[in-house]
C-alpha cells in the first residue's frame, strides 16, 4: 500500500551546548511520518510506494521570513514531543457533510542572534502536509522565505497570478510557459512521480494576514512563498496562513478537505437560514439585462418554471427601468415564491457599474444589509475586489461577518480563491476566482479551449472551495460554444458550489426534454460524499457525488475525439439512467441530450463513449 511520510531535516547551526550533530528523530501518523534531520536547513517530502521504496518528492527550504531590523540567522532551540490533533466538524459546502480528519503535530522553536522568537507548526495529516510559523513577539515582516524547490522535466498546472484568479491552468514542464514575471498563484499542482501528485495552496487566513502566491522568476526551480504586502507589521503571537500541500493519487488530491481541516472553526452560530440551490442568472444571455424590468421578470418567470429557488439581480439593478425599478422587481420575485439575491460593486478598485460604495464601511454595509433583510433579499454577489491585501482580506471578513447578522449569503466575483473561510463563515456560499462561462460573454478565449479547462479545473481551482463557474448553457453567448449539451449538464455535478448559477437564457432550458429539465430542477448543490472515479487534468474527468442515498455522476471529455472513457463504480454506487448526446455533431441546431435506462452494478466497470468535447450524467 502506498505510504506518505515527510523526510525533515530541518536546521541551522547549533551553538553552545545545543549540538543536534546528525541526530535523528522520527514521529508518526499513520502511514506518515518524519524524519528530522537537525544538521540541515530544509525538509523534504517523500513518498513511500512500499515497505522500502521512499521517493522524495519536493525539498522546502529558506523556511521563514526576512525580518526588519534582524539580519541574523535563526537557529534550532527546541523540538516538541509530538500531538495528535482531532477535528469533527460539518460542512454546509464542499465536498462532504461530516468531515473527521488527524494530524500528527510538532512545533520546532528558533531564535534569532538577535533575540527573535520562531516557531513552526508542522502537521502530518493523511492526505498531506501543513505548516505555518508564529512569532511570540511583535515583529515587521519584509519577505516570505520559504521555497519550494521542484526540478525542471516535471508536468505541472499552474495558473499566472492574476488579481482576479481569472485564467487557464496550461500543462508546463518547464516551470516558465508563457509567465515571464514568474507569479503563479494558487492552487498549484504537480505530478511530482508517476501518479504521485501535490497540490501547494494556503488557508484559514485571518485579519491579521495578507494572501500570498509563487514566483519563481529567479529560479525556476525554486517556487519562494510571496506575500502581498511588501511589508506587515505582525503583533504579539501573530500566526501566518497554514502552507498546505496535499499530496496523494489525483484521487487523494480531489477528494481531500485539507484546506478547510486546519482553518478556523464556524464563527456563525445559527446556519439554519443557510440555504443552498439553483439561481436564475441573466448576465450571461443579457450583459446589461437588469437595467429592464421586463427582462428581469423573465429570469423570475424562468425560475418558477424550472422550480428554482433563487435569481440573481446581476449589475446595474439601481438603473433599473422600462417599467418597474428593483423594488418592483423584488415584489414580483416574492409574490411568485421566488427567493431574490443582488450584486454590489465591492467599489474598492473599480470606478464602474452601480451600485457603488454602499459597502465600503460598517455604518453604510450594515444600514444595507437591514434594508436588504427587511425587502426579503436572502444574499448578495459582492463583485471587482482587488488584490490578496490584508485590507481586502479585512473586507471580505467584514461582509461576511456583517451579513450573517442580517442573515445574508454572500457570493464573491472578480475575487481571489477560497482559503478556508467556507468553513469559518459557512454563508460565504461560493467565490468565482475562475476562468468561467460568463467568458463567453466577455471574449473569444473559451471557446475551443473550455473542454480542455473544464476538465483540469476539478484538478486545480475547485480542490480548494466552491466556485461559481456559471455552467450549463445550451445556446451561445457573444461568442460560440462548441462543448456539448451533455457535457454542459455534466458540469453541474462535476462543479462544486452551494449556489449554482445557471447562465443559459431561459430558452436554452426549455428547449431541452422533461427529462432534462426535471433533472436540472431537482439537482442539489450541496453534497453528502464526493468521490474521483477517473480523469487525468485536461483530458477527462468522472465526478461521483451524493446527496442523501442518491448518487450523481458526471463525465467530460476535454479532447477534440471521440473518448471511450471507462471507470470502476465503488461498492457503493450502482446506475440505472443515462444522459448522454444524441450525436456527435454539436454545431448542429438540433444537438439535444438522450436520457436511456442504463444498468451498472456496483464493484462493475463502466465503459461510455464520449463525443469530442462531450459528457454524461449517470445516476441511481
Amino acid at each position: 500500500m502506498k505510504k506518505l511520510f515527510l523526510l525533515c531535516a530541518l536546521m541551522l547551526t547549533m551553538v553552545g551546548c545545543l549540538q543536534f550533530h546528525h541526530k535523528v528523530s522520527s514521529f508518526y501518523h499513520n502511514q506518515i511520518g518524519i524524519d528530522v534531520n537537525y544538521d540541515d536547513s530544509d525538509f523534504t517530502i517523500c513518498y513511500e510506494v512500499d515497505d522500502s521504496i521512499k521517493i522524495p518528492l519536493v525539498k522546502v527550504s529558506d523556511l521563514g521570513y526576512e525580518i526588519k531590523g534582524d539580519t541574523t540567522d535563526f537557529k534550532l532551540v527546541n523540538v516538541s514531543t509530538g500531538k495528535m490533533v482531532i477535528d469533527e466538524y460539518k460542512m454546509i459546502s464542499g465536498k462532504r457533510s461530516d468531515i473527521v480528519n488527524c494530524a500528527q503535530e510538532r512545533v520546532f522553536s528558533f531564535e534569532s542572534g538577535a533575540g527573535t522568537k520562531m516557531n513552526m507548526y508542522l502537521r502530518i495529516y493523511t492526505d498531506g502536509v501543513a505548516f505555518r510559523y508564529e512569532f511570540p513577539q511583535e515583529v515587521v515582516l519584509t519577505k516570505s522565505t520559504t521555497t519550494y524547490n521542484i526540478p525542471q522535466g516535471l508536468k505541472r498546472w499552474t495558473q499566472k497570478w492574476h488579481e482576479s484568479y481569472e485564467d487557464f491552468y496550461p500543462l508546463n514542464t518547464d516551470g516558465a510557459g508563457n509567465n515571464r514575471g514568474g507569479d503563479w498563484g494558487y492552487p498549484a499542482l504537480f505530478e511530482m512521480n508517476d501518479s504521485i501528485f501535490m497540490l501547494l495552496t494556503e488557508a484559514d487566513v485571518t485579519r491579521e494576514n495578507c494572501g500570498s502566491w509563487l514566483n519563481n522568476r529567479e529560479d525556476r526551480t525554486r517556487y519562494r512563498i510571496r506575500m502581498q504586502e511588501d511589508e506587515m507589521v505582525c503583533k504579539k503571537g501573530w500566526k501566518s496562513t497554514w502552507n498546505v500541500a496535499i499530496i496523494g493519487s489525483l484521487a487523494d488530491v480531489v477528494e481531500s478537505t485539507l484546506v478547510t481541516d486546519v482553518s478556523t472553526p464556524c464563527a456563525i452560530g445559527d446556519t439554519s437560514w443557510i440555504e443552498p440551490g439553483l439561481v436564475s442568472w441573466i448576465y450571461w444571455a443579457y450583459n446589461h439585462g437588469s437595467k429592464d424590468f421586463q427582462i428581469v421578470k423573465k429570469y423570475i418567470d424562468f425560475a418558477v418554471d424550472m422550480n428554482l429557488p433563487y435569481v440573481l439581480i446581476d449589475w446595474e439593478w439601481d438603473e433599473m427601468a422600462n417599467g418597474g425599478n428593483l423594488d418592483d422587481a423584488i415584489a414580483y420575485a416574492k409574490e411568485r415564491g421566488i427567493k431574490p439575491l443582488l450584486w454590489y460593486n465591492s467599489s474598492t478598485a473599480w470606478l464602474g457599474p452601480g451600485p457603488l460604495y454602499r459597502l465600503n464601511n460598517k455604518e453604510n454595509r450594515e444600514k444595507e444589509f437591514a434594508k436588504l433583510q427587511q425587502m426579503g433579499v436572502k444574499g448578495i454577489k459582492v463583485d471587482f475586489f482587488q488584490k490578496d491585501s490584508l485590507s481586502t482580506m479585512n473586507y471580505f471578513i467584514d461582509i461576511l461577518e456583517d451579513a450573517a447578522k442580517y442573515e445574508l449569503m454572500v457570493n464573491f466575483h472578480g475575487a481571489t480563491i477560497p482559503r478556508g473561510f467556507q468553513r469559518t463563515y459557512p454563508n460565504m456560499v461560493s467565490v468565482e476566482g475562475v476562468y468561467g462561462a460568463e467568458w463567453y460573454n466577455n471574449a473569444p478565449v473559451l471557446t475551443n479551449r473550455a473542454a480542455a479547462h473544464n476538465c483540469t479545473l476539478p484538478f486545480t481551482r475547485n480542490v480548494v472551495g466552491p466556485m461559481d463557474y456559471t455552467p450549463c448553457t445550451f445556446t451561445n453567448s457573444q461568442f460560440p460554444h462548441i462543448t456539448t449539451d451533455a457535457h454542459e449538464l455534466a458540469l453541474l455535478v462535476v462543479f462544486e458550489s452551494t449556489l449554482q448559477h445557471l447562465a443559459d437564457r431561459p430558452e436554452g432550458y426549455m428547449a431541452q426534454s422533461e427529462d432534462v429539465r426535471n433533472f436540472i430542477s431537482s439537482l442539489p448543490t450541496v453534497w453528502d460524499d464526493t468521490k474521483l472515479l477517473a480523469g487525468y487534468p485536461g483530458e477527462y474527468v468522472v465526478m461521483a457525488r451524493r446527496c442523501g442515498e442518491k448518487w450523481y455522476i458526471g463525465g467530460l471529455n476535454g479532447s477534440d475525439e471521440e473518448k471511450n472513457i471507462t471507470f470502476n463504480l465503488p461498492a457503493e454506487i450502482s446506475t440505472s439512467v443515462l444522459f448522454v448526446d444524441t450525436q456527435a455533431e454539436y454545431e448542429q441546431d438540433n444537438c439535444m441530450i438522450d436520457k436511456v435506462e442504463f444498468s451498472a452494478a456496483a464493484n462493475s466497470s463502466v465503459e461510455i463513449i464520449c463525443q469530442p468535447r462531450g459528457g454524461f450524467v449517470l445516476t441511481n
